[in-house]
């Protein structure tokens, strides 16, 4: 069949819009021949489809969100779209018909979520139903044209064993987390975007002891371990009146209320890092989280800049800072598309009071471990749970 053109499309659509009628094949039919155009069932058919993909789900990026592997997809304008499934970033074969195509897509989506998009709200952060994180800016304010970027929430969450498979971790390094999470340490995940900390974080909590209470605060819902007793909090952005915004900093104030028996910050972006490191220091053991940042070094800095934002001192955050976390364990994205455990290290006050990192492990591509100046200290926190064992053998029954 010949491609349907894109003028043909914007008039039958324009036809129906004016009707404010859905396609289907009579109606299609009809609108074709009031423009004194006939068309055989195959072309009215195919036009059908092709309208219901502009009112239906995410229109043609469906097949791509549903693609196994597939964990981004992002859109350039109407020429450009791009997906990711951990191999970088490829183009597709899928193409809009002009930039009015995806505005309309993202209008609807942005909808969908609960959001206002046009030209006076020219770009929208919003959750959809299924659970994708969907991000959008409108042109002209993006080009070269509309952008939208959609990331796909996890189909399965993975066990160490399966980040073992994949190349994620090694033999050594899994040894290292399990005894990590045994002990209780408070640590925070590392990395770049699309490093793959989400899922490292999700496979440890699987670790945790069953009779312990997760309870995980998200800006959007993405963890979901492998663990008999989970607790999730997730925030709200504003609606379309601008109102009934829920952010993470108050619900980690609610999830303190709750018993955790381990607090997990889905991602420490915000003023939610001052409550995180109150907690943390008022004996709230093996919490968790994850943060941005290019390696281990840079994240008391990291924290530093989110807890002097929020208002406390600079001093205050390192001193919370050491007292709060034991850890940082880092996730880098090799050439090869394959997200690996790259660091860990051990978080540790100086002469100054200022917070540094310091490399206990480090892990090259075969996964080999390398210690580093924080061995002594990583050992010391693995200690933990041989001194709780202990503890519990010489406990009365």
């Amino acid at each position: 069949m010949t491609p349907l053109s894109p003028s043909l499309v914007e008039r039958v659509r324009t036809t129906l819009a004016d009707a404010g009628a859905e396609p289907s094949a009579d109606r299609v039919a009809a609108a074709l021949r009031s423009a004194g155009q006939l068309y055989g069932n195959t072309t009215v058919l195919a036009l059908v489809d092709e309208l219901r993909r502009d009112t239906v789900g995410a229109g043609p990026l469906d097949a791509l969100l549903r693609t196994p592997g597939v964990t981004d997809v992002l859109v350039n304008g109407p020429e450009h779209v791009y997906v990711d499934s951990g191999r970088g970033l490829e183009r597709t074969t899928v193409t809009f018909v002009d930039d009015e195509a995806v505005r309309r897509l993202a209008q609807r989506l942005a909808a969908a979520g609960g959001r206002r998009l046009d030209d006076a709200s020219p770009f929208v952060d919003v959750r959809l139903a299924d659970g994708t994180r969907f991000h959008a800016v409108l042109a002209p304010i993006a080009r070269p044209g509309t952008v939208l970027s959609l990331r796909v929430p996890a189909r399965r969450t993975f066990a160490i064993a399966d980040l073992r498979e994949a190349g994620t971790v090694s033999a050594a390094g899994a040894a290292l987390l399990r005894g990590i999470v045994a002990a209780r340490a408070a640590f925070l995940i590392s990395g770049g975007t699309g490093s793959g900390k989400t899922t490292l974080l999700a496979a440890l909590l699987g670790l945790a002891d069953p009779a312990e209470r997760l309870v995980i605060v998200e800006d959007a819902s993405e963890l979901r371990p492998h663990h008999g007793h989970v607790v999730g909090l997730e925030g709200r952005p504003v609606n379309v009146e601008g109102a009934g915004a829920i952010v993470v900093r108050d619900l980690v104030r609610q999830a303190l209320r709750m018993r955790p028996d381990r607090l997990i910050v889905g991602e420490v972006r915000g003023a939610e890092v001052v409550d995180l490191l109150a907690a943390l220091n008022t004996g709230h053991e093996g919490g968790c989280g994850t943060v941005h940042a290019n390696s281990t070094t840079d994240v008391p800095a990291r924290i530093e800049a989110l807890g002097v934002a929020a208002g406390l001192p600079r001093a205050a955050v390192h001193s919370q800072l050491a007292a709060a976390f034991d850890l940082v364990l880092h996730m880098r994205r090799s050439r090869d598309g394959i997200r690996r455990l790259q660091e860990i290290a051990t978080v540790e006050a100086g002469p100054d009071g200022l917070v540094r990192t310091r490399r206990a492990v480090a892990f090259d591509d075969t996964g080999h471990p390398v210690t580093g100046p924080g061995a002594a200290v990583l050992d010391d926190v693995l200690g933990r749970l041989d001194e709780s064992e202990a503890t519990q053998r010489e406990a009365p029954p």
